[in-house]
């Protein structure tokens, strides 16, 4: 690997791995700065969210455009992705508990528990259909799900730990009404791409799935 495509390949990688170290940042100030954020706190942990989201736009593009596509990218990809869930989704659950959202915290933690399952569940189909060599690349429905779930965690944070000042209108007028029905609506749909998300690739992997149960069942 000659001096120029090394710094390529040290760039995008950083690029992957490096959605790790904000996310982690996110959390520890969401779990240890004073309540409520302050404009200085927020700052960080919002920049530290939106940066993760934009480098899991543009690692995939720039290991494409500068071809240092490798097996090491291809999966640590999916599972910077995977932690930034893991982390990010908790986390929202917290601050809508603290400030003392009690049905939002419970809408949070189903999305949670729904988008966490449906991961596990493409995994689970996933190793089936490798025992058969099926394609294990993302359909469209886990496309949509990744492109919609970054904006979607960043716009709810907003809603969770904004500094008051940083809205058009909060506790009073429209802003009263409209900024929980959008979020809400949000979560909604997250939660419909999920469930979305889980038919179309147990549809995908049925029959693989179906094969290998009474594959079992002959051996047993």
């Amino acid at each position: 690997m000659d001096n120029t495509r090394r710094w390529k390949f040290i760039f995008v990688q950083s690029l992957t791995l490096g959605r790790l170290p904000l996310v982690f940042v996110f959390l520890v100030v969401c779990v240890l700065a004073p309540k409520p954020l302050s404009s200085f706190w927020f700052s960080i942990a919002f920049a530290a969210m939106i940066l993760s989201a934009v480098t899991d736009l543009f690692d995939g593009y720039f290991a494409r455009k500068f071809q240092v596509v490798t097996r090491m990218g291809a999966y640590a990809d999916p599972l910077t992705d995977k932690m930034f869930y893991l982390i990010s989704f908790p986390t929202l659950v917290y601050l809508a508990g603290a400030a003392g959202q009690v049905f939002h915290s419970q809408l949070l933690l189903i999305l949670t528990i729904l988008f966490l399952f449906r991961d596990q569940w493409v995994s689970f189909l996933r190793s089936i259909g490798a025992i058969y060599n099926v394609d294990g690349r993302a359909n469209w429905s886990g496309k949509a799900r990744t492109v919609i779930s970054f904006p979607v965690i960043c716009v709810i944070f907003y809603y969770l730990a904004a500094p008051s000042h940083w809205w058009l209108q909060t506790q009073v007028g429209w802003g009263k009404t409209v900024y929980p029905i959008l979020i809400y609506s949000l979560e909604f749909i997250s939660m419909a791409i999920n469930l979305i998300s889980i038919w179309v690739y147990t549809a995908y992997y049925w029959p693989w799935l179906k094969k290998e149960m009474r594959t079992s069942e002959g051996g047993e």
